[in-house]
């Protein structure tokens, strides 16, 4: 039996950073058995003395974390020391090195990437446009989008969006139905927005629709999980999208954060023309 580690994740705002780190991290390692015990908002000496206290109880743990308050961090470090807990910071040594690039003093001040600035109300704004516009809720406005995703049903419109609206773009997506027209906007002004087709190969999209019909308990007609109907349904949007000259993305081996950089990339192209 393989040993189970106890991860530790310590961070002194919402803790955000540090998970998406971990999650790279354990990609890089096949069968890591591991635990995760999360703690968010830490900036008092009693409350990492607490953690380490209930960490020593734990067999194989191993803290990370990011605290940039340098007071705060050399605590932890003492604590783990003298209780010999692994314990790696995430942002100490870079903060350090960039100061000293930089020939600036870092200011070390938690949740310092949380500033209620222009650019969070705006992204802010573009989480709301995004969920107003989801599935072709409102077609009124597209002029007003960054970003505008087609595609067939299940082809990750939706979660592509709303990971695009958290990188502070409006992003609307149109699903394409049947013999239902294309927005007539988007083929009289093919400046609008960055129009991007999204398809996946059929067996795939066929095996995501069954899932999800039987999760949610639904019935759908035949067609929607019929394999020749899947695969007309995929060729007809292909053939939409090289008609009016709109890249695409084949998703099916992406995952949402891969489909958004090459969408990223493709509306940076278009806007630097």
């Amino acid at each position: 039996m393989q040993d189970i580690y106890q991860i530790y994740l310590i961070s002194d705002s919402t803790g955000e950073t540090l998970d998406r780190i971990f999650s790279a991290l354990q990609a890089q390692f096949s069968n890591f058995n591991y635990s995760i015990k999360q703690y968010s908002f830490v900036r008092t000496d009693n409350q990492i003395k607490k953690i380490v206290k209930n960490c020593k109880k734990e067999d194989n743990p191993i803290i990370l974390y990011t605290v940039v308050d340098n007071k705060l961090a050399k605590v932890l470090a003492i604590e783990t020391k003298k209780n010999h807990i692994p314990c790696f910071g995430i942002l100490g040594n870079l903060i350090l090195s960039f100061s000293k690039l930089l020939n600036k003093k870092a200011t070390h001040k938690p949740s310092g990437q949380h500033v209620l600035d222009e650019e969070y109300f705006e992204k802010i704004e573009a989480i709301q446009f995004t969920m107003a516009h989801d599935d072709g809720k409102i077609l009124s406005d597209l002029k007003e989008s960054d970003i505008i995703l087609l595609g067939v049903s299940r082809t990750s419109k939706t979660p592509t969006s709303i990971y695009l609206a958290n990188r502070g773009f409006k992003t609307c997506n149109i699903p394409i139905i049947g013999n239902k027209k294309i927005p007539k906007e988007l083929i009289t002004n093919p400046k609008i927005a960055c129009v991007v087709g999204l398809v996946a190969e059929a067996n795939r999209l066929l095996d995501v629709r069954k899932n999800r019909l039987n999760a949610l308990k639904e019935e759908r007609s035949n067609s929607y999980t019929n394999i020749d109907s899947v695969s007309k349904e995929v060729d007809m949007s292909k053939k939409i999208f090289r008609k009016y000259g709109w890249p695409i993305i084949d998703v099916t081996r992406k995952s949402v954060e891969e489909t958004a950089a090459s969408i990223i990339k493709i509306y940076e192209i278009i806007n630097s023309k």
